[in-house]
């Protein structure tokens, strides 16, 4: 099984999130992609490709909650009041983690139930 790269700096992938209609999009995690999380990295693999990710405890965090959130919005919001954060500072991680997470196939955006 191959390895990538943990993933840790995630502003520079923002690019693929920065639409108007990201934060109204609900994330999805593939079917052939799984995760687990452990105390110090959420471990996610992606079956299809057979390389899994390392996420620090924060990025885990917020794949959890994107994943359970019924919009980017509110997963942002949740995250903000959990971790006593400003929105327009988690919005600008999220945004970040989940333009490494498409790049890597490990999300996928449901646009469909931007409003």
């Amino acid at each position: 099984m191959e390895t990538s790269q943990p993933i840790r700096d995630t502003a520079s992938s923002a690019g693929a999130c920065e639409s108007d209609s990201f934060l109204s999009s609900n994330v999805l995690v593939p079917h052939h992609v799984v995760h687990r999380s452990f105390p110090a990295e959420t471990v996610v693999l992606n079956l299809q490709t057979g390389k899994y990710h390392g996420l620090n405890p924060t990025a885990g965090a917020m794949l959890v909650a994107l994943e359970q959130a019924a919009s980017v919005r509110e997963a942002v919001e949740l995250l903000a009041r959990t971790y006593e954060r400003a929105g327009d500072e988690v919005e600008r991680d999220v945004r970040g983690l989940c333009g490494a997470l498409l790049e890597r196939e490990l999300i996928e955006l449901d646009e469909t139930a931007a409003g």
